[in-house]
């Protein structure tokens, strides 16, 4: 499973997902986190250059090059959400803390065993 999350300084979840300045891409497998890419995506700045759809739409387009099955975040609007929920993509909000920890958590929650 390839799962997104907003990085801030530190490795901290960015609780701005939609203006996130980096992402990170962690996949998991049954032991844990086997990768984990930092991307510079700079969406803060690129929503100041068109209206809400567009950036939804950019958003949207890099989530499916990427493969993203999942997006773990601390809050995002009803709108992203839903269209992320149109896209498949599973997302679990209320993230905080360490970004390795909040995708773990994931893993952790619909991981085998998971109760």
């Amino acid at each position: 499973m390839i799962v997104c999350v907003a990085v801030a300084d530190q490795g901290l979840v960015d609780p701005r997902w939609g203006r996130a300045q980096r992402v990170a891409l962690a996949e998991l497998g049954d032991g844990g986190i086997e990768s984990w890419r930092e991307i510079e995506v700079g969406w803060g700045v690129l929503r100041e250059t068109g209206g809400e759809g567009s950036h939804h739409a950019r958003i949207a387009r890099f989530l499916r090059e990427q493969h993203v099955q999942a997006v773990v975040a601390n809050h995002m609007g009803q709108g992203m959400e839903h269209m992320l929920g149109k896209l498949g993509i599973q997302v679990r909000l209320g993230a905080s803390g360490s970004a390795r920890d909040a995708v773990l958590a994931l893993l952790r929650h619909d991981g085998p065993g998971a109760a």
